[in-house]
């Protein structure tokens, strides 16, 4: 996560990760959100800076690329987790 530190980090990636688990209607525990909030920030400002988007700094914005990062997380496994499946 950009211009945050490691606390702020985990706080803003259980927040973000509940959002994503809210919006995804998904269900997970506390520790999975963290984990998808943080990694979720870490693709989305991964994938804006493959594009040549530069993202914005302050926790606000580090959350709403964390909600979008976590998002594309839970949706990416539920394509793959529906291929193994079938």
């Amino acid at each position: 996560m950009e211009g945050v530190g490691w606390l702020m980090a985990i706080i803003l990636g259980a927040i973000a990760g509940w959002i994503a688990e809210q919006i995804m209607k998904s269900n997970m525990g506390l520790l999975m959100n963290i984990i998808l909030g943080i990694v979720g920030a870490l693709v989305m400002n991964a994938i804006l800076k493959a594009v040549g988007v530069i993202p914005p700094g302050g926790w606000i914005w580090q959350c709403v690329v964390a909600v979008a990062g976590a998002c594309l997380l839970i949706f990416l496994w539920r394509v793959i987790a529906g291929r193994r499946a079938a």
